[in-house]
């Protein structure tokens, strides 16, 4: 089995033109003297003219792109997202937050003895005797803080990317 690929390979390089002279006259002279080599060159022959004569490349035609491009153009493109996000919602959503934050701030506010005075500081309140724990022990109260602490940095990040954006656009 091993001789007969070796001597397939062989030929296939023979007719392709891939052996170097000495190997092409090597072979052309066991095909003119070797029977097995003769018939299985034949063989290789007329598969090798068989496959320029029947097959053709496919190559797509001349408008491929432009009817692709129709195609795709006939069904519905998704509109942009200015469209399809109701700013209401996106304003409601920010209000209620805000609102969040401020009724934190007004009870944190009036949880502070502001009767006390201390001669040494500038503030008329002691912020040291200020218990913390009622602000922060609630597993429901730092979720909420955190939750706007990432969303207080996105609203940065995308305040800062688009000022890039404008000003690489007022540079080109």
């Amino acid at each position: 089995m091993n001789k007969h690929q070796n001597i397939e390979e062989r030929l296939w390089d023979y007719i392709d033109g891939n052996s170097n002279e000495a190997e092409m006259s090597f072979i052309k002279q066991l095909i003119q003297s070797n029977d097995e080599w003769k018939l299985k060159y034949a063989e290789l022959l007329e598969v090798h003219q068989m496959m320029h004569i029947h097959i053709e490349l496919d190559e797509p035609s001349m408008r491929f792109r432009q009817n692709v491009m129709e195609a795709i153009a006939v069904n519905l493109i998704a509109p942009a997202t200015k469209s399809y996000i109701n700013k209401k919602i996106i304003w409601g959503i920010g209000f209620f937050f805000i609102t969040m934050i401020l009724g934190l701030i007004i009870y944190g506010f009036s949880q502070i003895n502001w009767e006390t005075t201390n001669t040494n500081s500038r503030f008329k309140v002691d912020f040291n005797k200020v218990d913390w724990s009622l602000f922060f022990n609630n597993t429901y109260t730092n979720l909420f803080l955190m939750i706007n602490v990432v969303l207080g940095l996105m609203l940065l990040d995308m305040y800062l990317s688009k000022k890039k954006v404008e000003k690489t656009q007022d540079l080109s």
